[in-house]
């Protein structure tokens, strides 16, 4: 999921400062605390009058919360097609065209804000990946738009970043943009994501035009109509995105023989995984001389018949370093779907992902901007954190969720504290010098230069050489917890167990457990509570514990966190010991979960299960 902020702007948010009781009295269970889970509920649906609404129209409960569901943080997701075992389609035309209509009309007041007067012609555009339910959702998104009293403009086939860089591409330079995609999702799935020329929307602003189209949605009940009276405007965007990436390698590199084929000489392999990402192949990479041979999954295709394209996908990556292998490549290359995130391959065939993509990106960035911070997500390993420190860096843990990485590293900019690159495990990475955009193209283009800046400078080492001294954890696992719930409720509990959780750490009922705290960004409490003057309002709760024991010291971590795509928690665990992760699940498992009776609205079989055996599947 792109997304981007300017530091010149800064984002709102409502959200207060977040205090948690620490007292034993406080706790879940034990207390009249309610959730609204508690509740004895009424099935049928009930039909209200709405003060906010003419005395006419009716409110109905259970189609609002269907729409309200379809929020995934700062974007829109949903099952858009038949075909999964137990999900029901509900992200529908009718839904999609309230959702853009409402986020026309939110556009237009904030222009208007912005500008202190009326505005007209308000201009928003739209990309989507090739997902197969893209045609029929598309017509919905415009359809809204034009409701709004929006000018729509349709790019076809694009990526999530061009689509961003079509509010700032001479030529295009739309007031706000929409990319239809739903990333490595399966291919029944779809979404939205909007940006308007400061970035991408926060997860308030995106609750505010949800509740609007709910509201909308719930009253009319309508179908969109498959003819509209105004059609789109066709546009290319892609073309004028490819030659901004092209430009910007044949100036950093600078070749001093062949400036305009500054990749001539260089085999690089291209997995696209059936996206959108095909366009790198043949409008950059081939363009700037380089030998894209061997290439693999270029065409679009909705479906994703191959794998899912995902640079963290063992199956994308294992094709990905046989095809490098194959053909001798200097390069490997793997976008997800609609390339705001990558992963690499090195000509030794090494999987560059995850916190070793983090890694190289670090080596890069630090080379250009010494002693700069850098933001990552609260999964990222203790080595990682050495590696970033030996290099000069400074190292912010914080919270988990590409947008929270973002945009603390747009706060720290603006507080005066230099942060260059702000990346997560998941591989969204965002550059200050990219407009704080994560694209997994600009990503992989700074890689491309480092490396042919390796070569011009006398180096046979491949890009791999940067992160050759980054040690990897002896063990690492991430395992779920599903939450035992009816969806509109699930958000509740899982905030009542991370809480409990949080109590449990902070009153040592788990011995050598501490909450695990950087303290240089305003963030304590486990990466829970966030105590700078204007705090981050919190998508998620998440907290992280950090382990230690007489005979090991401080050997490994645990953070817990609550999904905000499905109505389940997240436990990662990494140790640098020998069985430390078994171990840190029989703690979790038994003076936790058990101990705090989580095991009534938590199904922890996953977590019991490795804690026995120490296996998953």
């Amino acid at each position: 999921m792109a997304s981007t902020s300017t530091s010149s702007i800064p984002f709102q948010s409502n959200a207060q400062k977040t205090a948690f009781p620490s007292s034993p009295a406080s706790r879940p269970f034990q207390t009249a605390l309610k959730f609204p889970f508690l509740i004895p509920l009424n099935k049928a649906v009930k039909v209200k009058f709405s003060a906010t609404l003419n005395s006419n129209e009716l409110v109905i409960d259970e189609e609002m919360d269907r729409i309200r569901r379809l929020q995934n943080g700062p974007d829109v997701r949903g099952v858009a097609l038949e075909g999964e075992k137990g999900r029901t389609v509900d992200l529908t035309p009718p839904a999609v065209e309230a959702i853009a209509e409402s986020f026309g009309e939110w556009l237009i007041g904030v222009l208007e804000k912005e500008r202190g007067n009326p505005v007209e012609g308000v201009r928003v555009s739209l990309g989507k990946d090739p997902r197969i339910s893209g045609a029929t959702l598309s017509p919905a998104v415009f359809a809204g738009l034009a409701r709004a009293g929006c000018l729509t403009f349709d790019m076809g086939l694009a990526t999530t970043p061009a689509c961003f860089m079509s509010t700032l591409l001479p030529s295009f330079s739309y007031d706000a943009s929409i990319m239809m995609t739903a990333s490595h999702l399966p291919y029944t799935r779809n979404g939205l994501k909007f940006f308007t020329k400061r970035g991408g929307l926060t997860a308030t602003e995106m609750e505010e035009i949800c509740d609007k189209a709910a509201r909308r949605h719930a009253n009319r009940m309508a179908k969109v109509s498959t003819v509209l009276r105004t059609l789109p405007t066709r546009v290319d965007l892609m073309s004028a995105y490819a030659k901004h990436l092209r430009a910007i390698i044949r100036e950093r590199v600078n070749h001093p023989l062949h400036y305009d084929m500054p990749l001539k000489g260089f085999q690089i392999i291209v997995n696209a995984g059936n996206g959108s990402g095909g366009f790198f192949t043949w409008d950059v990479l081939d363009m700037l001389g380089a030998d894209t041979f061997g290439s693999l999954h270029l065409n679009p295709d909705g479906r994703f018949p191959n794998h899912i394209p995902n640079p963290g996908d063992k199956t994308a990556m294992a094709l990905t370093r046989a095809a490098v292998l194959k053909n001798s490549a200097d390069l490997g290359i793997v976008f997800d779907t609609d390339v705001d995130r990558s992963g690499v391959v090195d000509d030794k065939c090494n999987p560059i992902n995850g916190d070793r993509l983090i890694a190289l990106m670090s080596a890069v960035v630090l080379r250009e901007h010494p002693g700069t911070t850098i933001v990552t997500d609260a999964r990222t390993s203790m080595a990682l954190t050495r590696f970033i420190t030996d290099r000069g860096g400074q190292h912010c843990l914080y919270r988990v969720g590409y947008r929270n990485v973002i945009d603390k590293g747009v706060q720290l900019n603006k507080d005066g504290i230099e942060t260059h690159l702000m990346m997560e495990t998941s591989g969204h990475g965002a550059l200050k010098e990219n407009h704080f955009l994560d694209d997994g193209a600009y990503m992989v283009v700074k890689i491309i230069i480092e490396m042919v800046k390796m070569r011009l400078a006398g180096s046979d080492e491949g890009i791999g050489s940067l992160i050759k001294d980054l040690e990897e954890p002896l063990e690492s696992i991430e395992l779920r917890i599903n939450i035992i719930s009816e969806p509109k409720y699930a958000k509740a509990r899982g905030t009542e167990a991370i809480e409990t959780f949080r109590l449990c750490i902070e009153e040592g009922e788990l011995e050598g457990w501490e909450p695990d705290t950087c303290g240089d960004c305003w963030v304590s409490d486990g990466c829970l509570v966030d105590s700078h003057d204007n705090p981050a309002a919190i998508d998620a709760h998440m907290y992280r514990a950090k382990v230690s024991d007489k005979e090991h010291g401080e050997h490994g971590w645990v953070h817990v966190r609550q999904s905000i795509h499905n109505p389940d928690i997240a436990v990662n665990m990494q140790s640098s010991v020998t069985g430390g992760c078994r171990y840190m699940a029989r703690e979790f498992r038994d003076k936790y979960l058990l101990a705090n009776g989580m095991n009534k609205i938590l199904d922890i079989t996953q977590i019991d299960k490795y804690a026995r055996s120490g296996t998953v599947g």
